[in-house]
């Protein structure tokens, strides 16, 4: 692996506090110094002090802004005078596009066409007649090719999303902000990572400011690049991943950031996008707080640390809440199956009056019958349904199954069947 051209004079390799803090005098008027705010119910269930850096309160509703705005800002005039390319699932493209509006410079900015239309009109909202936006391939790592080798075809400058001193040293002073304000010692700081550039600025900051506080990586079970490369001690890049949780679903973090992340971070721990699901729904229906599936995963990774974490004060970094209400269909579902709510079942049911009604009769008083697909077959003794269940409790099931196995239905479970359960549902 090349070696790192960071600063290697002082804490090696590490983003020094000198640059995150020129990078937040370049910032200030530009960026909100978004609240710290002790959450009552959070800290209530966990028996701890619980505090959320509020980035989903940025005028583009994530910290991206930081780190493009401080890039664009340190290239000077003359350097973005011919425009700048840059390649992002969604919160990095606001954050250019906000910065090329501020800056009066030209952008051209490459989306999966995965990404959510909420994000799509978000970047050109901010970026107005200043960007232009190109959607190519199916996740990050295929726009990001493709900006690559624009950038390198024409010699405009790339605003990379992580892999950049002065990107990290802008979302860095997340780091500082939080510090500035805490008057007590920070015990531990949860970070959503995706590419590894806000862990790797704001671990930075920490671990020379704060070197006691325990600084927790947490990542989509779905896209564990860093796990992964933590775990072999080298870049790891993933042939597949699950983009659900777009802005931190990338292939292979940054070479850059890897090895920052390797000196600041304590652990990294890996959350089940069904989880992250069930976490964006709690915190709509309890905080009225809306996350997007980045800013949703620390706070799932809690339950994991309830124990640790007792009479002590934590940090989480809300660091995104641009959703698209599109996908709360989606966030729901994914929320029961990994809540043990919903249950898909194939169920043969025999061709006579009363199949039906026998079958509902077996049902809890409270269960819901959300999916029902029956295709009737006239030249055979059964018709195969597709049937979903919602239940009340996840504790239902056992006593749903044993209901139905003894009253001889005739069923195939779908939830833990991959290959069916995509086919079908």
């Amino acid at each position: 692996m090349a070696k790192s051209s960071f600063n290697t004079e002082k804490n090696h390799i590490m983003i020094s506090v000198e640059k995150i803090e020129e990078a937040s005098l370049n910032i200030q008027s530009i960026v909100t110094n978004t609240p710290l705010m002790r959450n009552y119910n959070l800290s209530k269930k966990y028996g701890c002090n619980v505090f959320l850096k509020r980035e989903d309160m940025q005028v583009v509703r994530s910290f991206k802004i930081r780190g493009a705005y401080n890039k664009m800002k340190m290239m000077g005039e003359a350097a973005r005078a011919g425009g700048v390319i840059c390649a992002s699932a969604g919160n990095h493209a606001q954050g250019v596009a906000f910065a090329c509006s501020s800056l009066k410079t030209r952008g051209i900015i490459y989306m999966p066409t995965t990404t959510p239309n909420q994000k799509i009109s978000k970047v050109k909202h901010f970026g107005g007649s200043w960007i232009e936006v190109r959607l190519v391939g199916d996740t990050f790592d295929d726009a990001n090719k493709i900006a690559l080798q624009h950038a390198a075809v024409d010699q405009i400058p790339y605003i990379h999303p992580f892999n950049d001193e002065d990107v990290i040293a802008g979302q860095g002073t997340i780091g500082k902000e939080i510090l500035d304000i805490m008057t007590e010692s920070v015990d531990v700081l949860f970070v959503a990572v995706g590419g590894g550039g806000l862990i790797s600025g704001v671990g930075s900051y920490f671990k020379q400011k704060s070197p006691n506080t325990r600084i927790i990586a947490i990542e989509a079970e779905g896209a564990p690049a860093l796990a992964k490369s933590m775990a072999q001690n080298e870049l790891v890049r993933l042939e597949k991943i699950d983009s659900f949780a777009d802005g931190i679903a990338v292939k292979m973090i940054g070479d850059k950031t890897f090895e920052i992340c390797k000196k600041v971070i304590d652990e990294v721990r890996l959350v089940p996008e069904g989880k992250i699901c069930s976490s964006i729904l709690g915190l709509y229906n309890d905080e009225a707080i809306v996350v997007e599936p980045a800013g949703a995963i620390s706070f799932a990774a809690l339950d994991y640390y309830k124990d640790e974490i007792k009479g002590k004060n934590i940090v989480i970094i809300v660091c995104g809440g641009n959703n698209d209400i599109t996908r709360t269909e989606d966030i729901r579902e994914r929320a029961l199956l990994w809540e043990g709510r919903k249950h898909y079942f194939i169920i043969r049911f025999p061709q006579r009056a009363g199949a039906l009604r026998d079958f509902l009769n077996l049902l809890g008083p409270e269960d819901d019958i959300a999916h029902f697909e029956y295709t009737k077959k006239t030249n055979r003794d059964t018709g195969p349904a597709l049937v979903g269940i919602e239940l009340k409790s996840s504790d239902d099931y056992l006593s749903l199954v044993d209901r139905m196995t003894k009253a001889g239905i005739n069923y195939e479970h779908l939830n833990n069947n991959p290959m069916l359960f995509e086919m079908l549902v």
